[in-house]
């Protein structure tokens, strides 16, 4: 089992930019529909159903999850590949939104903001850092955090983490009011617990009023009676849901572990997840036509399932065969018509043939997709070769000149989500000599051109 690591909330909240630039973010269509659904009812019952909180993946497989703000919410991949039940996820996605219906994250910043020196701040940052790695079993970093907390100001430092250890509790007791709001165990909650309680036994002499969260073992305490007295704590989780949190846990771990250490995980099993883990372990470990029985026996076990034909089509475009793969993400997307990451990879499957007839049916699929993924670079991208090549086909100079000026609009977008503001101004500017004054491409072109990057504060 992969090491947990207790990352202090402090620390991911203000280094949130790094971390997601270091290890990156996961995108798939099959796992932010499952947490989609286990989020959707704890969000309804905080009031939070329309303000549209969404939740990121981060490729990292220790246990930690974060909010950021009253809209993003950030979930460690280790966090699903270590939970046995969707209850068990759904425990934490339902403490996270006890932080963001608590204000914490906004008044963290005003404590930070009140600190009365730059040395304050690094002494809680060090500090963090030497709980954080401590439990994550990281060589060293409780000597270099505790150097860097070395100095004084005891007495503000603990005050300011008993305030966050009072977040901490506060944020557990309205998840659980959340989770009894939709019928639901807080079981899962307890067992995130008691794992973090076993970790926390083998580190010694840390002072608890020292710390941004409570020991587990006080947590422990505290929420126990609340999850016990609830007259929805021997309430499970379905079936269904759970036969999926078996898959995603399969997926997850046949793309991230090693592939020979995901095949001996699922070795002994002959469930559909485990002939998940082993078709993409083997497609990582052999090439597409070694994975492709498992592929095949998943498709023919579960012909409705959306995500087998996915990830067929996925193996068979990387692998450079794009006209085979375009007959299974047709598949995928005809059983998901609302996926948008389907739609763009689709489209580049049916690009990467060079095949012009497809030109029409990729701008229907990415249009459709953008509206759901209006920040995809990727499919901004797509777009763009789709309308640029429509533009060397024209024979009309005038349809010619409006294909080419929204290949360069598209251009420009894909250069903005990428954050190459430059280029996606000139790309703008070459989009509006070809298209027509106050349209509403032309105005979204003005857009680019206006943005001005927001100036940083010293």
């Amino acid at each position: 089992m992969s090491r947990l690591a207790l990352v202090a909330t402090l620390v991911v909240a203000l280094t949130l930019p790094s971390i997601a630039q270091a290890r990156g973010l996961i995108r798939d269509a099959e796992i932010e529909g499952l947490i989609r659904e286990y989020a959707a009812p704890i969000l309804r019952a905080a009031g939070l159903g329309a303000q549209n909180v969404k939740i990121h993946l981060v490729n990292d497989k220790s246990f930690n999850a974060f909010v950021v703000d009253g809209q993003n919410m950030f979930m460690h991949a280790g966090t699903l590949m270590l939970s046995e039940t969707p209850n068990q996820v759904i425990g934490v996605i339902a403490h996270e939104t006890g932080h963001i219906t608590g204000g914490h994250l906004a008044r963290l910043r005003s404590q930070v903001a009140q600190m009365k020196s730059t040395a304050m701040a690094l002494q809680i940052l060090g500090l963090a850092a030497a709980i954080g790695g401590g439990l994550a079993g990281v060589p060293n970093a409780g000597q270099i955090g505790m150097g860097a907390m070395a100095g004084g100001q005891d007495a503000a430092m603990r005050s300011f983490m008993a305030y966050r250890q009072t977040e901490e509790s506060a944020a557990d007791q309205a998840g659980m009011q959340f989770l009894e709001a939709t019928r639901q165990s807080g079981r899962g909650m307890l067992d995130t617990f008691d794992v973090l309680a076993n970790k926390m036994r083998g580190i010694q002499g840390i002072n608890p009023y020292l710390m941004s969260h409570p020991l587990p073992q006080t947590r422990i305490a505290q929420l126990r009676a609340l999850v016990e007295s609830s007259p929805y704590y021997d309430a499970t989780d379905p079936p269904e849901l759970q036969y999926r949190h078996d898959l995603m846990r399969a997926k997850l771990s046949g793309f991230l572990e090693k592939p020979d250490a995901s095949l001996n995980r699922y070795r002994e099993e002959n469930s559909l997840a485990a002939t998940y883990a082993r078709a993409i372990a083997t497609y990582r470990k052999s090439g597409v036509d070694a994975a492709m029985p498992y592929l095949d026996k998943l498709i023919a076990t579960q012909p409705r399932w959306p995500y087998f034909y996915e990830t067929k089509g996925q193996f068979l475009f990387e692998s450079g065969r794009g006209h085979e793969a375009i007959g299974p993400l047709r598949k995928a997307v005809e059983l998901a018509p609302h996926e948008a990451l389907i739609q763009i990879m689709l489209s580049q499957a049916m690009l990467s043939t060079e095949d012009n007839r497809y030109l029409d049916e990729v701008i229907r699929n990415l249009r459709k997709a953008l509206v759901q993924e209006p920040q995809s670079a990727m499919g901004y991208r797509q777009l763009a070769m789709a309308y640029g090549r429509k533009g060397e086909l024209a024979k009309a100079s005038g349809a010619r000149r409006n294909f080419l000026a929204r290949a360069s609009l598209a251009s420009a977008e894909a250069y903005f989500y990428e954050g190459r503001l430059r280029e996606a101004k000139m790309m703008a500017t070459r989009a509006q000599d070809g298209l027509p004054g106050g349209t509403p491409q032309w105005l979204r072109a003005q857009d680019i051109l206006d943005f001005q990057m927001p100036k940083r504060k010293r």
